[in-house]
């Protein structure tokens, strides 16, 4: 689901983000620890499935930035067959080694409740990392970019491109969600639907489906072939003849490519379609014109954010957070978090997005 600052982002992608200003500190929100860490201490990573190219680089990251600070680093994946019930037991595992710190990149957010409240309970430090850990009072920190602003981004990259790719209005679009297990996958849809709502009400945007709703446009499992097939079917009702699909929001890469595989198979060439994730898949489609757009959120600066919270709370510091009821509510608390900022990417900003990650940015370059 990483990231740098560009400059120019219009104000009106940062709507709805004014309670995000608010320090931790003297709050009542049930942050911070008593947990005692110190350097050469165990430090548990818990991450998903590898379905994605981000989780596969996250590993990598966190050994790296773990060992780099004097701890031990235990990092385990899910399974993709068994996600939730090997997760469980993998956090289950760490807390039984040891582990003074565990950082969860959460498969299902909604079902880790009884392995965090014993995390707790062994004096551990939880940190729910990239997705928040839902409906417990037991975590005490979230890292992660800020994913209602992805959305809004996403949101506005479809409306500019639609404008600079079709002309003027009304257009005929489809909305895609993620994974109802995933908890950022909501926040992204909201902070999309803020932007997209005002112009489906004014008729700037037709979703010719009538699928405008979560629960009807979800991606189960954020896996490509449902959202091919997805995208299928709507093109099959819904755009036969000459009927366009001027633009979809995906929310990310993978998805993406997924819906303009199905969107060529029909014929239906050239929607303005989303993204996310800045895969390395995406980036020549990106610079051809193909994908219209992405968001960079950088895998190993996140991962670095989370490693640094811990080297705070390991020399006694008081990690300065955010308590933002848009972004990071898990259902219980407000959990608070440190938050990075998402890049909108398109072919026009990719050089400059991507400088200091030299894959990416010679992929921009390649064009």
């Amino acid at each position: 689901m990483r990231k740098k600052i560009v400059a120019g982002l219009s104000l009106a992608l940062i709507a709805g983000l004014a309670l995000s200003g608010c320090s931790s500190r003297g709050s009542d929100s049930g942050s911070g620890s008593d947990a005692t860490i110190k350097k050469g201490d165990l430090i548990g990573v818990a991450l998903p499935a590898k379905t994605s190219q981000n989780w596969v680089l996250a590993g990598a990251a966190f050994k790296k930035s773990i060992e780099d600070a004097g701890f031990k680093a235990d990092i385990q994946y899910a399974n993709a067959g068994s996600p939730v019930p090997d997760q469980q037991s993998q956090i289950s595992g760490m807390i039984t080694k040891g582990a003074k710190a565990v950082i969860i990149g959460a498969a299902d957010g909604s079902q880790l409740t009884s392995q965090v409240k014993s995390a707790k309970a062994s004096g551990a430090v939880v940190i729910a990392w990239d997705r928040n850990i839902l409906n417990t009072k037991n975590v005490d920190y979230y890292v992660a970019f800020n994913n209602y602003k992805v959305g809004q981004l996403q949101a506005n990259a479809l409306l500019k491109g639609l404008k600079e790719k079709k002309g003027s209005g009304p257009y005929n679009v489809e909305l895609f969600a993620g994974s109802p297990d995933d908890a950022n996958a909501t926040v992204f849809f909201n902070g999309a639907m803020s932007v997209l709502q005002p112009k489906i009400d004014d008729g700037t945007l037709k979703v010719t489906s009538g699928q405008t709703t979560f629960a009807k446009v979800n991606t189960q499992g954020w896996l490509a072939q449902k959202a091919q097939s997805r995208m299928t079917d709507l093109l099959s009702q819904y755009y036969t003849g000459d009927t366009k699909l001027d633009g979809v929001l995906s929310p990310n890469d993978t998805l993406a490519r997924a819906i303009l595989t199905a969107t060529k198979a029909a014929g239906k060439d050239n929607p303005v379609v989303t993204g996310q994730d800045s895969e390395t898949a995406s980036i020549p489609l990106i610079m051809q014109g193909t994908q219209y757009s992405t968001i960079y959120k950088n895998t190993t600066e996140e991962a670095q954010a989370a490693v640094d919270l811990v080297t705070d709370l390991s020399k006694g510091n008081k990690p300065d957070t955010k308590i933002d009821k848009t972004n990071n509510y898990n259902g219980v608390k407000t959990v608070p978090a440190i938050e990075l900022t998402p890049v909108l990417v398109t072919k026009e900003n990719a050089v400059e997005a991507y400088k200091g990650n030299d894959t990416l940015e010679a992929l921009a370059k390649k064009g």
